[in-house]
């Protein structure tokens, strides 16, 4: 092919995930070992097993069973009569066994989906299989990256941590679609009460990606597998971040486009994602199948895990939330989307709504109290024991104890920001309501004061009743009601 020819060829991206997710249990996944290890010392919550050393023995964790059972319920996928674990070899120093404990040809669950929005249109992404496997320890490269350090350590706290792994069918087709997907698995894993973003290192993206001729793709986006075959794949591997994989494949796409236009040949590799310097780097040629030299695990039984399966409960998930939260409570679908971002809110949400018209609790909720945790970097799960105190909140603002103005911006500010109930923080500002004959003097005197806004309004003039409305507030201290202040001066100035 002359050169002309080939800088005239236009590629199609093909993207497949291995997404890691630490699974939420107590201890790891074949010891009991604590996975409660954040702040604590390097090596402290280590055992035998998790270690590695000569004759302990694995014991299978059932609670890491059942949250992969539960994402196998969520994503439709099927579940073997039974599964078993095999030996995964090869050596890396945060691997102390210098073998993975992992399921090979006997995953857990094969050939579910999840359906995702992307720029307003639906895509069903496969996912080839989820397993169970053992997290590594974690490598602390001192004084650079993987690249640049000065040495590099090992702590051992999160080796053996049960890992989930997803594996997609190569159904992506942007870097935008990943990003996507990602956000939709982790609402899901959350729904499902088995994950925790919120943990570092609790995801870890590796990405497959290729680039086929424009010309093997079908009008479905289909591409056929001998296509797939004679692209070369370049795994990047240590992504960490929905927003990461975005950036990390956006930067992959453009580097092997700009060495397929130039004649050159993409390398079949594993490179690494430079977080910080915004580039993948060259780790070492890609691994095949049987470099792994996988073999079964004699320490661990056959598992048989279709009855389990079949007993495994899930919560309704997000999808199906908001659809009910539409047809039950009325809301359009943009507040639907807000109200059940996670899980906490949408429970949040439906105590709220228990006790006020939807409407209601959807703009408290919605508009209101996301708007200044968000602000405060702050979830409702740091106030979920508080629903009583933000339900009064509303019941004063609804039956004008205070006004709504100093309810958003004195009182719930000052709950969030002090721990004060609303009760002490009415009391301690002096924001109860105002009096009628107190916002009936305070009228008078604005019209008094004001000759040129009460001319303006008999001009027709809209603003200057609303400066009147201002004035009147603030010799009230914010604490009249303005609807019922704009009546009283209506009627001062038209009598």
């Amino acid at each position: 092919m002359t050169a002309q020819a080939v800088e005239a060829r236009e590629y199609s991206v093909v993207i497949g995930l291995e997404v890691h997710v630490q699974l939420e249990t107590e201890s790891k996944i074949f010891c009991g070992c604590s996975t409660d290890f954040e702040d604590s010392e390097p090596n402290s919550h280590t055992c035998p097993t998790c270690l590695g050393l000569p004759g302990a023995l694995p014991v299978l964790n059932e609670a890491a069973v059942e949250g992969a059972l539960k994402l196998a319920a969520a994503i439709d996928a099927d579940v073997p009569e039974e599964t078993r674990f095999h030996r995964k070899n090869y050596y890396y120093p945060d691997l102390p066994k210098n073998f993975q404990i992992t399921q090979y040809d006997r995953p857990l669950c094969r050939d579910g989906e999840l359906t995702v929005t992307v720029e307003d249109e639906e895509r069903t992404i496969a996912i080839e299989r989820a397993h169970l496997e053992e997290d590594p320890g974690s490598l602390q490269h001192a004084g650079g990256g993987i690249d640049t350090a000065d040495y590099t350590r090992v702590d051992y706290n999160r080796a053996g941590v049960p890992l989930m792994e997803i594996v997609t069918e190569p159904d992506f087709r942007s870097p935008n679609e990943v990003r996507a997907f990602l956000a939709k698995l982790t609402e899901v894993l959350e729904y499902l009460g088995v994950f925790d973003s919120s943990r570092d290192g609790s995801l870890r993206i590796d990405a497959n990606i290729s680039l086929v001729p424009d010309e093997e793709v079908g009008a479905d986006g289909s591409i056929g597998t001998e296509a797939l075959a004679a692209a070369n794949r370049t795994e990047v591997k240590n992504i960490s971040s929905h927003r990461g994989a975005e950036k990390a494949l956006a930067y992959e796409t453009s580097r092997q486009k700009n060495a397929l236009q130039r004649g050159h040949t993409v390398e079949q590799e594993t490179r690494h994602w430079d977080e910080g310097k915004g580039v993948t780097l060259s780790m070492r040629s890609k691994e095949e199948e049987k470099d792994y030299r996988y073999f079964a695990e004699a320490d661990l039984p056959v598992l048989r895990v279709s009855e389990w399966a079949e007993e495994v409960e899930i919560p309704e998930l997000p999808d199906a939330r908001r659809e009910r939260f539409g047809a039950e409570y009325g809301l359009s679908s943009a507040e639907a989307r807000k109200l059940t971002s996670t899980r906490e809110v949408a429970d949040f949400y439906e105590r709220v709504a228990d006790r006020f018209d939807p409407d209601v609790a959807a703009s408290w909720v919605a508009d209101t109290l996301l708007g200044e945790l968000n602000y405060r970097d702050m979830a409702v799960a740091d106030i979920e024991g508080r629903l009583d105190e933000f339900v009064h909140l509303i019941e004063l603002a609804e039956e004008g104890e205070i006004t709504e103005k100093n309810a958003e911006e004195v009182v719930l500010r000052a709950m969030l920001d002090d721990g004060d109930g609303p009760d002490e923080v009415v009391e301690r500002e002096e924001l109860g309501r105002t009096d009628e004959d107190e916002v009936a003097a305070a009228v008078s005197t604005a019209v008094e004061e004001n000759p040129d806004a009460v001319e303006d309004y008999e001009n027709g003039e809209d603003g200057a009743l609303n400066f009147l409305v201002g004035q009147v507030m603030q010799a009230t201290g914010g604490s009249a009601d303005p609807g019922t202040v704009n009546q009283a001066l209506r009627a001062e100035l038209d009598d």
